[in-house]
């Protein structure tokens, strides 16, 4: 059942959703970077371990899916290089709510979710609460998708 407050929440977040989403071109990244850099930098393990993003370093750095990690602590790189699914975001660190609705967009590392021991990211706060109003419908509909629009 769709409330006033929903789809107010839905038309704020269109615009800049629409805005920064595109169509998947041919041989899009298997993960969203910035700079050759995930998450903008931020620490996947921290959002497990400090319910919140933390800003790594390259001082502890590491390549995985063709991709540059940081990480706040030698600690936090090891227990990703344990077990780099577990804390990866999901759907490549691309949008999880772009993805459910068929395109791609940027992410940045303070609109996150962890649901059911995964991580996802969105474009924007904001965009992070419309994703939260569904979280298993919007994960189904990005499935489908994932990773098939990469082209």
């Amino acid at each position: 059942m769709l409330t006033r407050r929903m789809l107010l929440s839905a038309a704020a977040a269109a615009p800049a959703a629409a805005f920064f989403t595109r169509p998947a071109m041919a041989a899009e990244p298997y993960v969203f970077s910035e700079d050759g850099v995930a998450i903008r930098g931020a620490d996947p393990v921290a959002y497990f371990t400090e319910a919140a993003p933390v800003i790594g370093s390259a001082g502890h750095a590491l390549m995985w899916e063709g991709t540059t990690w940081h990480f706040a602590s030698a600690e936090n790189m090891e227990m990703f290089m344990a077990n780099p699914t577990a804390y990866a975001p999901q759907y490549g660190g691309y949008c999880a709510f772009a993805l459910s609705k068929g395109s791609l967009a940027s992410t940045v590392p303070e609109a996150w979710t962890i649901h059911d021991d995964k991580l996802y990211l969105n474009y924007s706060v904001n965009v992070r609460q419309v994703w939260s109003e569904d979280i298993p419908g919007n994960i189904a509909l990005a499935d489908v998708q994932w990773p098939a629009i990469l082209g």
